[in-house]
């Protein structure tokens, strides 16, 4: 399409006015009429854009398009020009997680009232539930649940903040941490000495949290990891290093939970 650009290029430039702009995968496919998981493949680069749908998405994003095509065009600066004085700047989404410690403590506790009394669910069933939540959360809404960061591990995904607030909440009588065993192995767990403070939690963010419960809470630790394993996120990250909640956009089934415009076609 473009000399010198590949697809690759041009959907990372895509994806940076889509987020610039703070639109979703699913308005850009509303405009194009095409699914949203066609959107995630052209910002990934397996996906080549006719020259229609961009002239399109140059109307919609606002962008010039010969300026786009060229391979010097950057995309923070011309997006960074505003013509009129009075437009108000829009709060984008925030990808870069930063820890509701409140809301975290509150859902932590609300997980222990709903799980803690089953034999399988230890300290170690905790980050693989968590990343769930979390990641199922932003995969819908685009915006932070709990905040929590996750580093991929060689055992699954782990929540960086975790061990310090189990920790301090066993330090202000919050929980009770036993040790016991499990199927002949031994395991920690922990027991609720107070009630979840539900205020914290949207309708929204508490029906995500149900859903994860119920899907996972009865699962063994290692097959909850090892399915975690197999999410996208973790499979994109390198060892040890932080996962990126943007790339929970990129799912595929079994593990999307958002729901799609899906019934619109390729043409």
């Amino acid at each position: 399409m473009a000399p010198g650009l590949t697809p690759q290029q041009i959907g990372k430039k895509i994806k940076k006015l889509r987020k610039q702009k703070d639109f979703s995968q699913e308005d850009i496919a509303r405009i194009l009429s095409i699914p949203r998981s066609s959107v995630a493949q052209v910002e990934l680069g397996n996906r080549h854009i006719s020259l229609i749908e961009l002239v399109n998405l140059s109307d919609f994003l606002e962008f010039s398009l010969d300026q786009f095509l060229a391979n010097d065009y950057e995309v923070s600066t011309e997006l960074l020009t505003v013509s009129e004085p009075d437009v108000q700047t829009v709060e984008t989404r925030i990808s870069e997680p930063k820890l509701l410690a409140r809301k975290f403590e509150a859902v932590l506790l609300y997980i222990l009232e709903r799980c803690g009394g089953k034999p399988n669910f230890s300290e170690s069933m905790f980050s693989g539930l968590l990343y769930f939540i979390d990641f199922n959360f932003y995969e819908i809404y685009e915006d932070q649940l709990t905040g929590s960061q996750y580093n991929k591990l060689s055992v699954g995904p782990s929540s960086v903040e975790l061990p310090h607030m189990l920790s301090k909440m066993t330090a202000q009588g919050l929980l009770l941490r036993i040790k016991t065993e499990y199927r002949g192995l031994p395991q920690v767990r922990y027991i609720p000495l107070a009630k979840s403070d539900l205020m914290r939690m949207s309708a929204a963010e508490k029906e995500v949290i149900d859903r994860a419960i119920d899907q996972f809470s009865n699962w063994s630790p290692t097959a909850l990891n090892e399915y975690a394993q197999k999410d996208l996120p973790l499979r994109a990250s390198a060892s040890g290093k932080i996962i990126d909640y943007e790339l929970v956009l990129y799912r595929e089934p079994p593990f999307s939970v958002r729901t799609y415009d899906e019934h619109l076609d390729v043409l």
